[in-house]
């Protein structure tokens, strides 16, 4: 029999600690001969990601050690930091460095060898970084992006295709480094080299637009001395959005394009399956993968409209047949070698884990960073696909995740807490997968709703772009529409309704609570406050004109930017609220809060601070989240009116 405790009571044996070891997620999978690679995060090891590998007897082992870290800063937010190639000696690695952004070459097979730098360091601003590495071990060459910093300002830097050379030769000695492109874009991916070494092609796009506003495929033919000449603009343009391109067996150039509307896949201008949904996303990290080539001739896909499945196109017939099992969400991260496919799934009831497919048999299987029940999955949430109606009837997407506990319930009458969480990007999308952050709370007793709101990826271009111009409009009113449908269906009291959200969310959570008035708290997890500031010179180049679009350019509305900057507004916020952030984020900087903060004095709001050392944008060790997700709880403990056991209390204050 059920034991009757006050919503947020419930005992749970989801603590903070355990919800912390599972963040995170397996990215940047490979095949490196038939052995499975992928990076994974560790949390308890300061947050670094660490390079995985599962032979072909079947064994997982971890390829670097603490303290290497396998994560590039190329535009801050990173991308594909290894590539790996299989010869009869050994495999043999690239990887990105985190520390000293340095790209290092590794022979794991080779006695008491560690790995040794490819690239020098640079004095200038942020130095020298790569993403996106190829080996070209035939060539003697690794090709990937050079991001160089020319001086100290965070737009101070040009960024080129490059060919490092794989003899060391470059480690002391930037010029070694051949670069491949001229500065004529602002931002490029990895460059792709045809089977048969005659034609590269890579994608570009430049301020202010954003990869997901407008880029371009750009094809040079390779000469003989490994130069490229001339390359001309194959596809793209201002309107259309790009995020990956890829050489099929037979020669063709694949790539996927959203001039329809939506995100299909094309060879030579023909969508080989047109549909209304999306066969790839946002491209926030340089190569991301959405889909593969097979040397069939078939391609392996993620698609979907919300969701994303993996399927395997036939582009002769348009079909797409999709694998077995119980993955319901892919990672955009894939790849392929002959018949195999690996990539990274999720589902309601499952973390990622790396999963493989063969194209041939259709059988799918796990084949790493297998999931395991940390607790009674009993204590999972529930959570159901909602769509809600906002102003002007437009459609609004969300995961509802009502409280869940199996030997508790609430008293009769009593209606349970709920909170709005906002994505970040704004230009991105939630999952429906299993996260213990939520079921932190939804076990205790707390629901949670998760918003896609209008700008959100995965519903089309239309949708996407329902965001322009109306950033800090749209958003709020996704948000506060859904909190109060909520309310009105009786699903969620309405006097405790809270709105939280980290980077673009925390931007959404803090205009929330200045301009309206239906939640009674918040969380703000290393927001934008400041949009003038934001663009001018305080944030990182890649996002440094992204308000153009999500506002407007400030020259031409700057009387916008004020009047929706939460800085500008502080005297209206009156609900309590948490407010975290890493002290070394060059994204956020935590100079916006301090400003706000500032501005605060004197209010009397209840609020707190915490600030962590050695955390940037986006939290990565146990010790940080733990904190964090404990004092987000006693947040809503003292302004809901419960009494969660064994959670420290977080002073508030005024």
């Amino acid at each position: 029999m059920a034991r009757i405790l006050p919503y947020g009571e419930w005992p749970s044996p989801i603590d903070a600690a355990l919800a912390a070891g599972h963040d995170g997620q397996p990215e940047s999978v490979d095949l490196v001969g038939e052995e499975a690679w992928w990076t994974e995060p560790r949390p308890t090891e300061g947050g670094r990601r660490t390079l995985v590998r599962r032979t072909v007897d079947g064994a997982q082992e971890t390829v670097l050690p603490p303290p290497w870290n396998v994560r590039s800063r190329v535009m801050e937010y990173g991308g594909r930091s290894w590539s790996g190639a299989m010869r009869p000696e050994g495999p043999l690695l690239v990887f990105v460095n985190f520390a000293d952004q340095r790209l290092y070459a590794y022979e794991p097979a080779a006695p008491g060898d560690g790995p040794r730098p490819l690239t020098p360091l640079s004095p200038v601003g942020g130095g020298l970084r790569w993403v996106d590495p190829q080996l070209h071990v035939e060539r003697g060459e690794v090709w990937c992006v050079l991001e160089e910093f020319t001086g100290d300002g965070p737009s101070d830097v040009r960024r080129v295709a490059a060919a490092v050379p794989l003899d060391g030769s470059a480690a002391q000695d930037r010029h070694a480094v051949r670069e491949l492109t001229d500065t004529r874009h602002r931002f490029v991916t990895g460059p792709r080299l045809s089977p048969d070494g005659r034609r590269v092609a890579w994608i570009a796009w430049d301020h202010p637009r954003m990869p997901w506003d407008g880029t371009e495929l750009i094809v040079a033919e390779v000469t003989g001395d490994g130069t490229l000449r001339e390359p001309h603009i194959l596809a793209g343009g201002p309107e259309e959005s790009i995020p990956q391109a890829e050489w099929a067996a037979d020669g063709s150039l694949l790539y996927a394009s959203d001039r329809g509307g939506w995100w299909n896949l094309y060879r030579d201008g023909v969508a080989l399956c047109p549909r209304a949904e999306e066969f790839a996303g946002p491209l926030w990290k340089v190569g991301l993968r959405w889909f593969a080539p097979l040397e069939s001739g078939l391609i392996a896909v993620l698609h979907g409209r919300g969701a994303s499945r993996l399927g395997i196109l036939d582009p002769d017939s348009g079909e797409v047949v999709d694998a077995a099992g119980p993955w319901t969400e892919f990672a955009a991260t894939l790849a392929a070698h002959g018949s195999r496919i690996v990539a990274v799934g999720a589902s309601p009831r499952t973390a990622y884990e790396v999963v493989e497919l063969d194209a041939k048999t259709g059988r799918a299987r796990v084949v790493g960073a297998a999931h395991e029940d940390a607790v009674d999955p009993a204590y999972y949430p529930d959570p159901r696909v909602r769509t809600f109606t906002g102003p002007g009837g437009r459609e609004i997407h969300a995961h509802l995740y009502p409280p869940h506990h199996p030997g508790h319930t609430a008293p009769e009458g009593e209606l349970p807490p709920y909170v709005v969480w906002a994505h970040g990007g704004p230009t991105s999308r939630v999952p429906l997968v299993l996260d213990l952050e939520i079921a932190y709370f939804t076990s205790r007793g707390i629901g949670v709703v998760e918003v896609n709101y209008g700008g959100s990826t995965g519903y089309g271009r239309e949708y996407r772009n329902r965001l322009r111009g109306q950033w800090g409009v749209v958003d709020v009113e996704d948000c506060a529409a859904v909190a109060a449908a909520l309310a009105d269906e009786g699903t969620a009291d309405r006097s405790r309704l809270a709105v939280r959200g980290g980077s673009a969310g925390g931007w959404t959570s803090a205009v929330s609570l200045t301009t309206t008035d239906g939640y009674a708290c918040g969380t703000i997890i290393y927001p934008v406050l400041d949009l003038k500031s934001f663009g001018s010179g305080e944030t990182h180049d890649f996002e440094s004109r992204y308000t153009e679009t999500l506002v407007g350019p400030y020259s031409e509305v700057p009387d916008r930017y004020a009047e929706r900057s939460p800085l500008e507004h502080v005297h209206r916020i009156t609900a309590p609220f948490l407010l975290l952030q890493g002290l070394e984020d060059p994204i956020c900087p935590p100079a916006q809060c301090e400003r706000f903060l500032a501005r605060l004095a004197g209010r009397r709001v209840p609020h707190a601070y915490l600030a962590f050392e050695g955390e940037g944008h986006g939290f990565r060790r146990a010790e940080t989240m733990v904190r964090a997700l404990e004092a987000e709880l006693s947040l809503y403990a003292q302004v809901f009116g419960f009494a969660p056991p064994g959670i420290p209390t977080l002073e508030l204050s005024k």
